[in-house]
């Protein structure tokens, strides 16, 4: 069973394609890659669910493995993308955090929602009001 198992192995490293796919090069970043997807998605939600330490802690993160993936040989840019696509979307995170809690963003979003709500009770003021049907 061993002698099997080595003779695929060195099957799939004779290929350089195989070998790729096959290798923690590829696997390591693709796993690696829900953070930032998760991140991306993030961006939907409201403002002021987001953490301010675990944005500063992942930016740090990114930027610390966006420079790990240059300096490994062979160099993996694979993991570079996955860690500038995280750091752009930290940094995304870090800006809303800082507008929301900082920069008066709270006090804009719940003018909003005042003023959606005035317009709504309008509406619908507007909406029992019978028309005349001219006969």
């Amino acid at each position: 069973m061993a002698a099997f198992v080595k003779a695929i192995n060195a099957k799939i490293r004779s290929n350089p394609v195989t070998d790729y796919f096959c290798s923690t090069h590829f696997w390591g970043p693709a796993s690696n890659f829900g953070i930032p997807l998760a991140a991306v998605l993030d961006t939907q939600k409201s403002p002021d669910l987001i953490s301010g330490q675990m944005t500063g802690a992942l930016t740090i993160y990114a930027f610390t493995f966006m420079r790990y993936s240059l300096a490994v040989t062979p160099k993996n840019y694979l993991l570079f993308a996955c860690h500038f696509t995280n750091a752009g979307a930290q940094l995304t995170q870090g800006y809303r955090y800082l507008d929301y809690h900082y920069w008066g963003g709270k006090q804009r979003l719940e003018a909003a929602e005042a003023n959606k709500a005035t317009t709504q009770a309008v509406a619908k003021a507007a909406a029992a009001v019978p028309v005349p049907v001219a006969k």
